[in-house]
């Protein structure tokens, strides 16, 4: 039998329990316990980036060695700043700048406004079944592959049986090798490149519009606007924001030109213009076994990207409210 002493102590001890706090749960743990299924759903990308991108970053101090494959990253000796020196004073290096710069800034004024101007137009159609037409055939060719995309444009411009050289000759025009003048690099990297992106990039500007609220349209047509008008006062605004964020990434990356393509559409006639830092790095740093030098060049490439995202972002800031931060 309870005797009325235990029966004190249990109560008492009852009482000290139900007094004390019971232990708040830390917020990150909770979000954790409450949202684990949207966690682990970003885990597979936070794990790539840290295994591929954040991990061999340790290798960048091969920049400052003279790196050799038998004594490895951290046994190389230290030689400072000597092969971004080399670079700098390279003959190859203002002719890699020129192409570089020259060859985004093309890209950058070329194919940032078509995606906007096709997908203002598309907005503008009426008709299901042509917009959706349109919207596959402009948005099929990001799916064609760069090795096949560059064989196309060798086919189209082959100077002996390219459908461009037929229809030159048809014309009476002189036969011309496009693929092997400098001057005409560039135009053909370029607009086939907006050629092949255009549809593809103009999917996040068709999303923003979608999101206009229809009661703008409706109150501008009540009030007699033209379409021209509509596309003025609210669908221009409407893709600003947006616009302003992929404006400050594609800044941000103006040193960073393709690699894969340039060095397929690159020979021995048009080097002078497509020669380019990401080619250089491949041939002096892959080819050439010069691991160090092509770790300081691709190191200097991206500090230059680097201070202009946040040159831009800065400007961007200042002058409207949407900024990356």
């Amino acid at each position: 039998m309870i005797t009325n002493t235990e029966k004190l102590h249990s109560g008492l001890n009852n009482q000290k329990e139900t007094s004390q706090p019971k232990k708040r749960m830390h917020p990150a743990v909770k979000s954790l316990r409450n949202h684990w299924e949207l966690y682990l759903l970003i885990l597979p990308p936070v794990l790539y980036l840290l295994i591929f991108k954040y991990i061999p970053m340790g290798g960048v101090t091969i920049a400052f060695k003279n790196f050799n494959v038998v004594q490895g990253i951290w046994g190389s000796p230290w030689v400072g700043f000597k092969h971004f020196e080399a670079f700098f004073a390279s003959p190859n290096f203002m002719l890699l700048m020129k192409n570089t710069i020259g060859i985004s800034f093309y890209s950058l004024l070329a194919g940032f406004p078509v995606p906007i101007l096709l997908a203002l137009a598309l907005n503008e159609i009426r008709t299901g079944f042509f917009k959706k037409s349109v919207q596959m055939v402009t948005y099929a060719p990001h799916f064609i592959s760069t090795v096949v995309m560059v064989s196309i444009i060798i086919l189209m411009l082959s100077p002996h049986v390219g459908v461009v050289e037929r229809i030159m000759t048809f014309f009476g025009l002189p036969s011309t090798n496009f693929m092997g003048l400098p001057q005409y690099f560039k135009s053909i990297y370029v607009w086939s490149g907006v050629w092949q992106e255009m549809g593809y990039a103009s999917i996040i500007y068709i999303a923003a519009l979608a999101s206009v609220d229809p009661a703008l349209y409706e109150a501008a047509r009540i009030d007699g606007a033209s379409r021209f008008r509509k596309i003025i006062h609210i669908d221009i605004p409407a893709l600003i924001p947006i616009s302003t964020i992929l404006l400050i990434l594609s800044l941000g990356n103006v040193m960073g030109v393709g690699f894969e393509k340039i060095y397929l559409m690159q020979n021995p006639l048009n080097v002078s213009a497509s020669e380019v830092i990401s080619t250089y790095v491949y041939k002096v740093g892959l080819l050439g076994a010069n691991f160090s030098f092509s770790s300081a060049v691709g190191l200097f490439n991206s500090v230059i990207n680097l201070i202009l995202l946040l040159i831009v972002n800065y400007i961007a800031r200042k002058i409207s409210e949407t900024s990356l931060w």
